[in-house]
């Protein structure tokens, strides 16, 4: 082999690995910025989570008490039509 030869061998071997390192170490980079990114959401979303579910659990306690209220209303109001309107009538009446 030639000295020029084995210069653009050793040149593209170099270039190669050179390449190889820098797209690893840049690899590894952006998954230790995805990872810290990923804790942080991660993070986030569950204060969020726990905030909304604490939200919705007092709502629901303050809508069931309101529709509990409304449903024994509407039971008192349908006695009240049911007086009102007084027995049912028959097609046939008794003689």
């Amino acid at each position: 082999m030639s000295e020029e030869l084995v210069t653009i061998i050793s040149a593209l071997v170099t270039l190669g690995v050179g390449m190889f390192a820098g797209f690893a170490w840049v690899i590894h980079r952006m998954d230790a910025r995805f990872a810290s990114f990923n804790d942080k959401f991660t993070a986030e979303i569950k204060s969020v989570d726990e905030k909304l579910t604490g939200e919705i659990r007092a709502l629901d306690e303050k809508f069931t008490g309101r529709f509990d209220a409304v449903k024994d209303e509407l039971t008192e109001v349908k006695i009240a039509v049911a007086r009102i309107e007084g027995p049912p009538r028959h097609l046939i009446t008794a003689r």
